[in-house]
């Protein structure tokens, strides 16, 4: 039976035990990226001063360096915070690297995905990795990895500064592991350090589980979320606790997920104004969490034990957003049989959201100036002010800048709510955050509606890590929560599941019939060959020459990325040193 827990497909492989030499056997059959091919990826272009693997670019960095670096971080900001600073580098560059893998052999078996991690690490010169044995079950969702690093580089450089500790520091070596394979198997996957050479151990010893096997992660979460300075993640308590339902929610409530550069850019900035009365403008597209980041910030600040009121300003009537904010009097107005309190007095103490500010009219905006300023309201048919103390965070998903010059916005109540502004990137600027919301909202979903934990295809995963999710984080749960209620209970999530009424995402480009670079249809059913295909074969037939249809090819995949090399290379399935050698070829042959 088809399950559940994983991205991959759907197969179940045996475990896989390695000699002293590191040398594996043979699992399955399949497209293995081999080291000398993985090195093929990696191009110096001395001439310009660039290094690229693949299409991303690289750099040298002499170890004493990063050691240097590495210790002045740990001096002024301590071991923990430090630790998390390295943790989440590692994280990216693991995420980064297993995008790599996933975008070049995409017809590689599971086995072989993972294997390829281990030599990448060792090629990018951080540590030569020896695989005990490591073997998961994608039809369970189990992942259990052992593995040896030999000639840490960041156990050298701390050696080298403090000596031998009681603690494993090799921080950046986990983040990469725990980015690439949770990148791979699309659930968190959760590596420890059980022996370091920190310690005065022969070699490093790390072992990895995913989150639900090991149970007690908090600790290892922490350090995946950026925190500000002096905030250190909690100590992992003993005894080790049962695991939680979900992660992402506590009594607070749901909670940012994320571990991109670009999330926790924006979690620090959270973090350093909640202890402040300053109010806050969030800005960002429709779905990037808003509300999710303002109740956040409200749980950081002095004032998490009172309320936090939420208004969409958007879903108020003009007639009545005066009443909604400031309360009304018994006998104001024609039903008005009692005495109400608004949002702002029902806020007192606390947190007063105002969600799609832009949307409040221009009185509205006056009389929520007003309110601001002078820290008092009054209530429709009142005689006498209240003073309120609330901090007011509001959210905007246009540009208010451009609203205040096309005057559909107040210039002074602008420059009052952006005291301090919040910009949310969208899910398309972190997609290395992809896999833990998914693996967040499956399980979620799966405890809401007593379904067994499902996972997605891998191809559905491929597909939604190239989406631009034009809904963001809110479509991106509402897919999940769509592929679960669609798909039968313990079968995997696919492509058929997610997408229904709107169009099928693409996924990959061919040939159409005027040799031009064209998507192509992801779905199962399209395996016919295409009349434009076959159009283009006759075409070669009468005397195309293999040169001149690769030459139009680059010069169509240049069109297509706007002039970038990365781009255009990845349309053609080439690295972009592959891509580079063949358009100085062909331009010095038209020359």
């Amino acid at each position: 039976m088809n399950n559940p827990h994983s991205l991959l497909p759907h197969l179940t492989v045996q475990e896989e035990h390695f000699s002293p030499r590191g040398d594996s056997t043979q699992l399955t059959e399949g497209n293995s990226p081999t080291l000398a091919e993985l090195a093929e990826c990696l191009f110096f272009s001395p001439v310009d001063g660039r290094i690229w693997l693949n299409d991303q670019r690289m750099l040298l960095l002499h170890s004493s360096s990063f050691g240097a670096l590495r210790r002045e971080i740990i001096e002024r900001q301590g071991l923990e915070q430090t630790r998390g600073l390295f943790t989440r580098t590692g994280y990216l560059s693991g995420a980064r690297d297993a995008r790599l893998i996933r975008e070049r052999w995409p017809d590689a078996d599971a086995a072989a995905v993972f294997s390829a991690g281990t030599r990448l690490h060792t090629l990018e010169g951080m540590t030569k990795v020896e695989p005990l044995h490591f073997k998961f079950d994608a039809d369970s969702g189990f992942y259990e990895g052992e593995f040896l690093w030999h000639h840490s580089c960041e156990a050298d450089e701390h050696i080298a500064a403090y000596g031998i500790g009681q603690d494993p520091v090799c921080w950046t070596e986990l983040g990469y592991a725990i980015g690439y394979v949770s990148g791979l198997f699309g659930r968190l996957v959760i590596f420890r350090e059980t022996e370091c050479r920190g310690m005065g151990h022969e070699s490093c010893r790390v072992i990895g589980k995913t989150a639900e096997q090991w149970g007690d992660v908090e600790q290892d979460l922490s350090y995946l979320t950026a925190s500000p300075s002096g905030v250190a993640p909690k100590q992992r308590p003993a005894p080790a606790p049962a695991p939680q339902d979900d992660d992402s929610e506590t009594s607070g409530g749901p909670k940012p997920i994320g571990a991109s550069a670009a999330f926790n850019a924006a979690t620090l900035a959270l973090q350093r104004v909640a202890p402040t009365p300053a109010t806050v403008l969030f800005s960002g597209e429709s779905g990037v969490g808003k509300e999710l980041f303002a109740r956040q910030l409200h749980q950081f600040s002095p004032r998490h034990q009172a309320p936090f009121v939420a208004l969409n300003c958007a879903a108020i009537p003009d007639n009545l957003i005066e009443a909604e904010l400031f309360g009304v009097e018994r006998g104001a107005y024609t039903g008005a049989t009692h005495s109400r309190p608004g949002r702002f007095e029902r806020a007192h103490g606390g947190t007063l959201f105002l969600d799609e500010i832009a949307s409040l009219s221009l009185p509205g905006q006056g009389k929520l100036l007003r309110a601001l300023q002078e820290r008092e309201i009054e209530r429709i048919g009142a005689s006498q002010p209240i003073k309120v103390d609330v901090r007011v965070v509001a959210a905007t998903n246009v540009d208010l800048r451009k609203a205040v010059a096309a005057g559909d916005f107040r210039e002074d109540l602008f420059y009052r709510l952006n005291v301090y502004p919040i910009t949310l990137p969208p899910l398309r600027e972190r997609r290395d955050d992809i896999p833990l919301l998914v693996n967040a909202f499956l399980r979620r979903f799966c405890q809401a509606y007593a379904r067994k934990p499902a996972g997605l295809t891998m191809r559905a995963l491929k597909v939604l890590l190239r989406y631009d999710f034009p809904g963001n984080v809110r479509e991106l749960q509402n897919l999940v929560e769509r592929g679960l209620i669609a798909s039968e209970d313990g079968q995997a999530i696919d492509l058929v599941h997610l997408f229904r009424n709107e169009p099928m995402p693409q996924e990959a480009y061919s040939l159409d019939g005027n040799g031009s670079l064209a998507a192509t249809d992801p779905s199962p059913a399209n395996t016919q060959p295409r009349p434009a295909l076959l159009e283009t074969l006759a075409r070669l037939e009468h005397g195309f020459s293999i040169e001149g249809l690769e030459s139009r090819l680059i010069d169509e995949a240049l069109q297509k990325s706007e002039g970038n090399l990365a781009a255009a290379a990845r349309l053609l399935g080439l690295s972009r040193a592959q891509f580079a050698y063949r358009l100085k070829k062909y331009r010095q042959a038209s020359a």
